[in-house]
C-alpha cells in the first residue's frame, strides 16, 4: 500500500488541525523523542534551598505549583479600572493591565478596536478569531470581510473619512478564547465594565450587537434568532441585535433577515442612499 502523503491529504490534515485550534507549528522538523538523552542519566541539580521530595516521589515527577490568581474581585476591579480611563487610549491601557482575565495568557494580541471612534455606528462583536488575534484588529477574517460588504451596501465603512459614513468596531472580549470557544459568563461579566466605558467614551448614536455573546453582554439575554431586528437599549444607547457574519457564512439563507436589519439600521440613521 502506497503510504505517500499527497498534497491534497496534507492540506486536508492541516485544515483539520486548524479547526481544532492549532495556530502555529512547534518546529520545522519532527523530533525523535526516543533518540533524546535519557533525563534520568543527567546529574540532578543540587541546591541547599531546594525542598526535599515527598517519600516515594522523585523531584522531576513533582507537579509544578499552580499559579496564584490575582487577589480582589474581578468585576469590582474592572469597574474601577474602566472608570479611571478618561480616554480611549487610557481604556486600552487599562485593559492591557487588567490581571484577572485568563484569556490574555493564551492570546497573541489585545484586540481593542478598528475604524473611526467618532462614527455614529459602533459594532460590538463577540471575540477575536485566529486572524484577528494575529493582526490585533477586529473582524479581519472571512467574517470580517463579509461584515465590510454588508455595511458597504448601506454606505457605511470602517475606513470612511466622514464620521457620518464611518464604522467603529470592537468586541466583547479583546482576547481570543482558546480554540475559538465562547467567552464564559464569568469572563463576560468581568469585561462588561470595560465595554460600558468604551461605549461611553466613543459616544456613538447607536450600537449593533453582533451575535449571542454581544447580546448577553449588552442585554443580559441570548437567543439571537428571536432578538435580531428588534431595537432595544444597551449601554445607554439604541441597540440593534444582528446575526454575526460567521453565522451567515454557515447559514446563507439567513442573509435575507440580515439585509432587513441593515435596511432598518439605515432608516434609523436617516440615510436615503446605500
Amino acid at each position: 500500500m502506497d503510504s505517500t502523503l499527497t498534497q491534497e491529504a496534507a492540506l486536508a490534515s492541516l485544515a483539520w488541525q486548524i479547526e481544532l485550534g492549532a495556530t502555529e507549528a512547534i518546529g520545522d522538523a519532527p523530533v525523535d523523542r526516543y533518540g533524546l538523552p535519557d533525563k534520568a542519566a543527567r546529574p540532578p541539580a543540587t541546591s541547599a534551598a531546594a525542598p526535599a521530595a515527598a517519600p516515594g516521589r522523585t523531584g522531576p515527577e513533582r507537579a509544578a505549583p499552580a499559579p496564584v490568581p490575582p487577589e480582589g474581585d474581578p468585576v469590582a476591579d474592572a469597574q474601577a479600572a474602566a472608570a479611571s480611563a478618561a480616554t480611549l487610549d487610557g481604556l486600552h491601557a487599562a485593559l492591557g493591565a487588567f490581571p484577572h482575565c485568563d484569556l490574555r495568557h493564551g492570546a497573541r494580541n489585545l484586540v481593542f478596536a478598528d475604524g473611526d471612534p467618532a462614527a455614529r455606528v459602533m459594532i460590538i462583536g463577540e471575540a477575536p478569531g485566529r486572524d484577528e488575534d494575529a493582526q490585533g484588529r477586529p473582524f479581519v477574517g472571512r467574517a470580517g470581510q463579509l461584515l465590510d460588504r454588508m455595511f458597504a451596501a448601506i454606505g457605511l465603512a470602517r475606513g470612511e473619512a466622514d464620521a457620518g459614513s464611518a464604522l467603529y468596531i470592537t468586541n466583547v472580549s479583546p482576547w481570543r478564547p482558546p480554540q475559538n470557544r465562547d467567552p464564559s459568563g464569568e469572563e463576560i461579566a468581568m469585561l462588561r465594565p470595560f465595554m460600558e466605558r468604551h461605549v461611553a467614551l466613543a459616544a456613538p448614536d447607536l450600537v449593533v450587537l453582533m451575535g449571542n455573546i454581544s447580546c448577553e453582554a449588552g442585554l443580559g439575554r441570548r437567543g439571537i434568532t428571536r432578538l435580531r431586528g428588534q431595537w432595544a437599549e444597551a449601554y445607554g444607547k439604541p441597540a440593534l441585535p444582528m446575526f454575526h457574519p460567521a453565522y451567515l457564512l454557515r447559514n446563507p439563507a439567513a442573509k435575507r433577515e440580515a439585509w432587513a436589519d441593515l435596511l432598518a439600521l439605515r432608516a434609523r440613521l436617516g440615510r436615503s442612499g446605500g
